[in-house]
């Protein structure tokens, strides 16, 4: 749907369900830098528990850098043993090809057009890196993880931290 707003231009994909929060360096910020560095395509990563991987796009891993690793391949909620823990968590920065993959309408995971198998495609095509995000990860697609990001965030607000506060306490 935003093939004509993009055109020939890299864009920035900021998946809504994920709250990606560091206030001093953003993910887009950090992932910026290492766009700046690497070009071609960044997603942002972050290291997840073994058995969460069937949840997640996850990166086959190739050189790593600090917090940059070079994406050899992706697989969207692998079954069974996955390639590493590294997931991608809803921010990407991509070349306008993907959008001529996606326009394929080629179904995977689900029988769904998935944007993960789309970049997959561009991998050793074009340079592909993941950048491991430092921050604090909410999944605002989950309703529990919804109320928690709300929570926390509150409670980084002097404004209202002190009644947030006593309310969880009156629970």
């Amino acid at each position: 749907c935003a093939r004509d707003l993009i055109g020939d231009e890299p864009f920035a994909v900021l998946l809504p369900d994920e709250l990606l929060w560091n206030p001093a360096s953003p993910c887009l910020a950090q992932m910026t830098k290492t766009y700046e560095a690497k070009g071609g395509n960044v997603i942002a990563v972050l290291e997840v528990p073994e058995a969460h991987t069937d949840r997640f796009g996850i990166v086959d891993p190739g050189l790593i850098e600090g917090a940059v690793t070079e994406v050899k391949g992706l697989i969207e909620k692998p079954k069974g043993k996955a390639p590493s823990r590294l997931a991608a968590v809803g921010r990407y920065i991509l070349q306008p090809e993907v959008m001529d993959l996606l326009g394929k309408g080629e179904r995977g995971a689900g029988n769904e057009i998935q944007l993960t198998d789309a970049m997959a495609k561009l991998i050793g095509v074009q340079p592909f890196h993941a950048q491991t995000f430092d921050g604090m990860r909410h999944d605002c697609g989950d309703k529990a993880g919804f109320i928690q990001a709300n929570i926390a965030l509150a409670l980084e607000r002097p404004d209202i931290a002190g009644e947030v506060r006593a309310f969880i306490a009156g629970l």
